[in-house]
């Protein structure tokens, strides 16, 4: 009860903290004016009498400390009084306070921005059921560890292996038309096997999924939709089930909806999923040699990866026995789904975040050499409170409350800073490749974020305490109190903010290195010879339902009817049509070639149908013989055009012109040879021009083909007028992608991860070098301060400005040359670290290093110029006076 008294009272007293101090000090004047008094009657003076009192009293301001901490709640009042007396030091150094919270939260905010994607991407689980047993199961052929399988091995494969508890496919060829009562439209729609989803692990919110029995050849004609097709196209009604869509002219029955939050980054914004039925007949699907097939299996408990490996690899080699013709030589290669997924993503998205962290580090030691050299000017202060008594631990929590603060003031713009800066980023990504990348979309913050920047801020906290502590004389005092003058001080910078300062440089000097290295690599990429003209190009894509122009003679008049209809328009000055447009080329025909020995199983070119026009409207190069023309009709000898590099590889020091070649489709009836064609970027910008033919469109038709057409005005401004054109000719024939060649290369994947890379590792560097040159200043500039008598004695002994010049440069100039040197070395590993991003570009590049060197060498003396300049005006009298 006395306890509780107590409390209360003490609680009481925070309420009338004016009237008791009053009373305190009313008190204490008391006891030392009667003190007074007594030892005036003794005899002594005024002046000694009250000097006797208050040495026998002892501390005032000890006694009024003491008596405050018994009646008040110090574990409330003492942190409050920190508090407000670290605003007040804050508030008293606006330029350390505002340099030290500003550096403080860019460092954070890049760290945590970054962190966030990889988060996204590298940390958290695949959105589908115990994700980490689910692999993607791949052909292994001499030319490719990733390839495809036909649907028959596919089957054999999910009856034979004994490693997987569900394997599931899904077809590769994806887009199909959508009718309704507002036209034809192309939209992304997949055929799966029945146990797709169930395989993943995703249940719909709407519905049902397929049954594990519902496959190619007695599935129903049933599709499910993605949640934003159910949106997009019936308003996310809940009586959609049972309706109908009509895809490639046939009706479907909508038996459910998908997640919101589902999506399969391999098939990419897909609307529609439906069974294999559409391919129900098809010679491909039903050919063991045609390989469309995706898939991706779960495997069973306790079951390694290597294990699945040795147990497809042995149902690989037994059909491979079984079927020579089609399988010989062929294996298989196991990828965990993440892997698949993510890409070239993740090593992309590590170096990023090493970058941000290296730009951390950097923000780190300019905010230590800040308080370095705050922690020097405050020695007197604190050696003078401690002396006047204030406690080692009083003073320790003063300084934890001024990390603190600093910290929170930090992290607060910082998060603002990140938001915003997570916010642009994401405009980076263009909707067409975030769609390959959804896991992108979920990089907000979440309990991963907290705690990284938590522990960021927890970091930033121990250096803002831990520094100024270590250098600040709590044991001895009476160092503090004598060391009035400059010169202790000047040789502790020295020893510790110039290493800080070198590791800084050294830091800038490794991020400016490999923004550089990557800049270079996007420029080369973006001046990748692509083998044709692609300014004044427009390209779209054609899809014609199959039930009206299946037939070849059909697919051959609509694909006639597209030419000269966009032919005719006004400022077009060709036009040509392709099963496959530039820069998306995957997959090939197996070929020999007459008259050579076999080239063995499993060689494949790329392999392209185009019209009469195409080559002339891309402006490609033809090196030897002719380009297609009208006589290359269905009716007409089987002829063909190759590229250079197909030349080149089977025809090495002859004339290609009259040879035949035997490609492995429908039938091996042997192509003649009438044209060299110089290289065309047919596959990725970052891939190697490889072998590829092409064969006149009439004599291998398609109902859904790539347009190219050649403008002499600005190709951007006729694409709608190109798509109303094919609209008239027939509003059945869905048209999608109308795009500018240039939009095309500036939108493509390695386009896309190259200008990320290049302008993320740009702006790390241009923050770090600003960071650096500060850090260096600071530095120089703090040693001049402390150096103000020395330099003084010099010039009153007769040094001459120029010789405090080479003094001030000097210093700076080894700090820079430190840092260099060991930026260099770790500049080198970088970019041996960074070898897989770069392209075209050597990992050492001695142009790059000497261009970084040389601008941060330059950008060093500069910010050393301002001090040494002010060194160099020192007034000798003036600077022995003020000591």
């Amino acid at each position: 009860m006395d306890r509780i008294r107590m409390l209360l009272t003490r609680c009481a007293t925070l309420f009338s903290k004016r009237k008791l101090d009053a009373d305190l000090d009313e008190e204490l004047r008391s006891h030392i004016d009667l003190a007074v008094e007594e030892n005036l009657e003794h005899g002594m003076s005024r002046q000694d009498a009250r000097t006797a009192a208050l040495r026998v009293f002892g501390g005032v301001t000890q006694t009024r400390e003491a008596y405050k901490v018994q009646r008040g709640l110090p574990f409330l009042e003492t942190p409050l009084q920190d508090l407000r007396f670290a605003l007040r030091q804050l508030r008293k150094s606006p330029g350390f306070a505002i340099t030290a919270i500003l550096t403080l939260s860019l460092g954070m905010a890049a760290s945590i921005v970054i962190f966030s994607f990889v988060d996204a991407a590298l940390i958290r689980p695949l959105p589908y059921h115990d994700s980490s047993r689910l692999v993607a199961i791949f052909g292994k052929t001499p030319d490719s560890d990733r390839s495809t399988f036909s649907h028959a091995d596919y089957t054999d494969m999910r009856r034979f292996n004994t490693v997987f508890s569900s394997i599931a496919a899904y077809d590769n060829r994806r887009y199909f038309i959508l009718s309704g009562a507002t036209g034809a439209e192309q939209v992304n729609a997949i055929a799966v096997t029945g146990n797709f989803f169930s395989t993943l692990g995703i249940t719909p919110v709407l519905g049902r999924g397929f049954e594990a029995n519902e496959d190619l050849t007695n599935a129903s004609a049933t599709v499910v939709l993605s949640y934003a097709a159910w949106q997009k196209h019936f308003g996310g009604t809940t009586d959609v089930l049972g309706k109908t869509v009509t895809l490639k002219g046939q009706p479907y029955t909508v038996i459910g909806v998908l997640p919101r939050e589902f999506a399969f980054a391999p098939t990419g914004p897909t609307e529609f999923w439906m069974t294999l039925h559409p391919f129900i007949g098809d010679e491909c699907e039903l050919g063991r040699g045609c390989h469309v097939m995706s898939v991706v299996a779960r495997l069973k408990d306790g079951v390694t990866v290597k294990l699945a490996l040795a147990n497809t690899q042995s149902i690989a080699a037994q059909l491979a026995q079984q079927y020579p013709d089609t399988n010989r030589d062929q294996e298989t290669n196991i990828v965990s789904l993440t892997r698949v997924i993510l890409g070239d993503v993740a090593p992309i998205l590590w170096a990023l975040l090493v970058g941000a962290m290296l730009l951390l580090v950097i923000a780190y030691g300019n905010v230590a050499s800040l308080l370095l050299a705050r922690s020097e000017s405050r020695r007197r202060e604190i050696a003078i409170r401690g002396a006047l008594g204030a406690a080692r631990g009083r003073l320790v929590r003063q300084f934890i409350t001024e990390g603190l603060v600093t910290v929170a003031m930090s992290l607060a713009l910082c998060v603002f800073a990140a938001n915003t800066c997570r916010y642009l980023l994401m405009k980076l990504f263009p909707p067409s490749l975030l769609d390959y990348m959804p896991y992108m979309r979920g990089s907000g913050w979440n309990v991963h974020m907290v705690a990284f920047a938590a522990a960021v801020a927890l970091a930033a906290c121990a250096l803002f305490t831990a520094a100024p502590m270590l250098r600040i004389p709590l044991a001895n005092l009476s160092s503090g109190l004598g060391e009035g003058g400059r010169g202790s001080a000047g040789t502790v910078w020295r020893r510790y903010g110039t290493k800080l300062v070198v590791l800084e440089l050294a830091t800038t000097m490794v991020l400016l290195a490999s923004a550089v290295l990557l800049g270079k690599s996007l420029q080369n990429l973006m001046h990748v010879n692509v083998g044709f003209v692609p300014s004044h190009l427009a390209t779209l894509q054609v899809t014609a339902p199959a039930a009206k122009y299946g037939k070849n003679e059909q697919a051959i008049e609509l694909q006639r009817d597209v030419v000269n209809t966009l032919s005719s328009l006004p400022g077009v000055t060709a036009v040509g049509a392709a099963s496959g447009l530039p820069l998306g080329w995957e997959g090939g025909s197996w070929i020999e070639i007459v008259g050579k020995p076999a080239l063995g199983d499993h060689i494949a070119v790329g392999n392209r149908q185009v019209s009469a026009g195409y080559l002339n409207a891309l402006q490609a190069r033809i090196i030897r013989g002719r380009d297609f023309n009208a006589s290359d009709s269905a009716s007409a000898p089987r002829v063909v055009i190759i590229n250079q590099s197909l030349a080149q590889k089977y025809f090495p020091n002859e004339n290609p012109i009259g040879r035949q070649i035997v490609f492995f489709e429908k039938s091996k009836e042997p192509w003649r040879i009438v044209g060299v064609v110089a290289d065309i970027q047919e596959g990725a910008l970052d891939t190697d021009k490889d072998s590829c033919m092409y064969r006149p469109f009439e004599q291998d038709p398609y109902a859904g083909f790539g347009v190219v057409v050649r403008t002499s005005q600005e190709a951007a401004s006729i694409l709608p007028t190109l798509v109303a054109a094919i609209a008239r000719i027939d509003a059945a024939i869905a048209t999608s992608d109308a795009a500018t060649m240039p939009e095309l290369i500036q939108g493509s994947y390695p386009a896309f991860l190259h200008r990320c890379s290049a302008w993320l590792a740009g702006g790390f560097a241009g923050l770090a070098l600003l960071l650096s040159i500060i850090g260096l200043y600071g530095v120089i500039a703090y040693s001049v301060n402390q150096r103000t008598r020395e330099i003084g004695v010099r010039m009153a002994l007769g040094a001459q400005r120029s010789s405090v010049y080479k003094l001030i440069l000097m210093e700076a100039g080894w700090l820079t040359f430190f840092g260099l040197a060991a930026g260099v070395v770790g500049a080198v590993i970088a970019g041996t670290l960074l070898r897989g991003m770069l392209f075209n570009v050597r990992s050492w590049d001695v142009s790059t290093l000497l261009a970084v060197g040389t601008m941060l060498a330059a950008s060093a003396l500069l910010a050393s110029y301002i001090p040494a300049r002010r060194a160099a005006s020192v007034n000798p009298v003036e600077a022995l006076r003020a000591e």
